[in-house]
């Protein structure tokens, strides 16, 4: 793929594109995704030790490369990457073509505050590095917590608990950007109706991981 070369003039325009990519700028962003992201998003993984899920959907799933890694990871699950944006469930496809082909692996497009998808369908769901987009948010976690079996897991992996330095450069750069301490996401799980939260941090990073399980009730 051909790049274009980021400029001061399309710089904002091309980081609105970590909202949701379009055009060649977001195929460029989903790319650069894949790469940035992965440390963060590894280290959320890590946190997910002694789950074992057999169905997972992966919301927000950028360029694929999480799904990839759901599927290494739980190797009899089958995992369902979901993102309302058309070039990233095309790139999330074509990083997990042999999965998909297999049927493990499913790549949808869909809006995460409207789910087309039945109750209780996941035993984990995750978010790596998008919630910062998701309308409500209450509205997209009640969701989330709906297509979740009882016992189910949503974790949410964040590489900023709102307080760093940098942040406010991208809440100027990126429209409707809204940084979440792991405090607020667990005030806002818990109000949805996830009857445990757990946070784990990463402090030299001020990365965060909050996981809501829902209730068997």
């Amino acid at each position: 793929m051909e790049k274009v070369e980021v400029s001061e003039e399309n710089l904002k325009e091309y980081y609105n594109n970590t909202r949701k990519p379009v055009g060649i700028l977001g195929k460029q962003m989903v790319e650069e995704m894949n790469s940035a992201h992965a440390a963060v998003s590894d280290w959320g993984l890590e946190q997910l030790r002694g789950i074992s899920p057999k169905r997972i959907i992966d919301i927000g799933c950028g360029g694929g490369r999480n799904v990839g890694r759901l599927l290494e990871i739980y190797a009899s699950a089958e995992v369902t990457g979901l993102d309302y944006s058309s070039v990233s469930t095309e790139k999330t496809e074509e990083v997990n073509q042999a999965a998909v082909a297999q049927g493990r692996c499913t790549v949808v497009q869909g809006d995460v505050s409207q789910l087309q998808i039945p109750d209780g369908s996941y035993d984990l769901a995750t978010a790596f590095e998008t919630v910062y987009f998701w309308p409500g948010p209450q509205v997209s976690f009640q969701e989330v917590y709906r297509i979740l079996k009882p016992g189910g897991t949503f974790a949410i992996v964040n590489d900023t608990d709102g307080t760093k330095e940098i942040d406010k450069k991208w809440m100027e750069l990126i429209s409707g950007m809204n940084l979440y301490s792991e405090y607020e996401l667990q005030c806002y799980l818990l109000e949805v109706g996830f009857s445990e939260v757990e946070i784990r941090k990463e402090p030299a990073n001020q990365w965060i991981c909050v996981m809501g399980k829902k209730g068997n009730g």
